[in-house]
């Protein structure tokens, strides 16, 4: 069979009539062999005997969530090529044709564009047209690369075969994120085609929230790129904190009428903690989500993830600890040398900032190089 048409269906007595007619006239006309297939995840108004008296086949699917109803007919499809869409008529199932030669031209995943192909008056609420959908699609393309401008189009198509090797796993409406996501970063052929958004044709309140599915939808993308999450701002903060120590080591720093001195040193030290800390997360969180296959890594950023094992890093925090260590002795013998009285506070204080920074940093480091070895206990099990 070559092709499988996917209804996800929640209470959609109203409308999945009209999407079935709609799916089976496009196989009808267009001479492809396939099937109609629904999956339920818990309607109580008839939705399954509408739809197995229209002529689909009916899965009933007990994980409750819109990725959830999608993943079970996934693992369901009979067909080489998926076409999955909302039974809640807002996608109209007749024009399928541009996904079905884009699936036999090669491409792995096919993502409809509502805003090339044209939203109807009403289909869709302003913020989803003009906040949520652009700016969660931007940040999508930002942060892996993604050729997609319709994050979140209901309608999508997709190679049976090559979904199953993602891996996917949300369950809620964020798999719509993740489908795109994991399918960029494995190298992927993700290709968009324009489709249309009429108004849905029910008269229930939709299952989508606006907030509550937009933040899912963001905090998905954000744990899935512990680079920008993590590493970028750890490294720009690591920047910061270098800079100022690097100009206030040993002395002021006069920028116009502003003088730069001991409590701007002792600030970048902070910052630059902060941002170490920030960027060794990241580091061990990518290292951990490519090593238990959440993530995929190919390249040099895998070679180096690898390089970084236990006992490479305690080594570097052994150097890093015993520098600061260092220091910190030549400190306490300027104390000693004046019988532990009191010292001048401009010739001590800033060796002594530098000294407690390099010792805190080994330290961190020290801790995160055998976070990082138990994460990876139950991998290696």
């Amino acid at each position: 069979m070559e092709l499988t048409i996917l209804m996800p269906c929640l209470n959609e007595a109203e409308t999945i009539e009209v999407c079935i007619r709609d799916a089976k006239k496009f196989l009808t006309e267009s001479r492809t062999e396939g099937e109609i297939l629904v999956a339920d995840n818990g309607s109580v108004d008839g939705s399954t005997s509408i739809a197995e008296k229209a002529g689909a086949r009916v899965i009933n699917v007990t994980d409750i969530g819109y990725g959830a109803a999608l993943l079970a007919g996934i693992r369901s499809a009979r067909g080489r090529y998926i076409i999955m869409g909302d039974s809640d008529s807002s996608y109209d199932f007749s024009r399928l044709q541009p996904f079905v030669d884009r699936l036999r031209a090669g491409a792995d995943l096919v993502i409809g564009n509502r805003f090339k192909g044209g939203i109807a008056p009403g289909a869709m609420p302003f913020l989803h047209k003009y906040l949520g959908n652009p700016v969660l699609s931007l940040i999508g393309r930002i942060l892996f690369r993604s050729p997609v401008r319709d994050f979140h189009c209901g309608l999508r198509a997709c190679n049976s075969q090559r979904i199953k090797e993602l891996n996917l796993r949300a369950s809620g409406m964020e798999f719509a994120s993740e489908m795109i996501v994991k399918a960029t970063l494995a190298g992927f052929r993700v290709e968009e085609v324009p489709t249309t958004l009429s108004v849905a044709g029910r008269s229930r309140q939709p299952h989508l929230r606006t907030w509550p599915d937009g933040w899912r939808h963001l905090v998905f993308m954000l744990l899935n790129s512990p680079r920008w999450l993590f590493f970028y701002p750890g490294i720009v903060l690591c920047a910061i904190g270098l800079l100022g120590i690097v100009l206030l080591h040993s002395g002021t720093f006069a920028i116009g009428d502003v003088t730069l001195s001991i409590h701007t040193l002792v600030s970048s030290c902070f910052v630059l903690l902060v941002g170490f800390q920030a960027a060794s997360f990241g580091l061990v969180t990518r290292r951990y989500a490519t090593q238990s296959g959440l993530l995929l890594e190919k390249g040099r950023g895998a070679g180096f993830l690898a390089f970084l094992n236990l006992e490479r890093l305690l080594v570097s925090a052994a150097a890093v600890f015993l520098s600061g260590f260092a220091l910190f002795v030549w400190c306490l013998v300027q104390w000693i040398e004046v019988g532990f009285g009191a010292l001048q506070v401009s010739a001590i204080l800033r060796p002594l900032v530098l000294a407690s920074t390099a010792m805190t940093l080994g330290i961190q480091l020290a801790f995160t190089a055998f976070m990082s070895a138990i994460m990876e206990i139950g991998i290696r099990k």
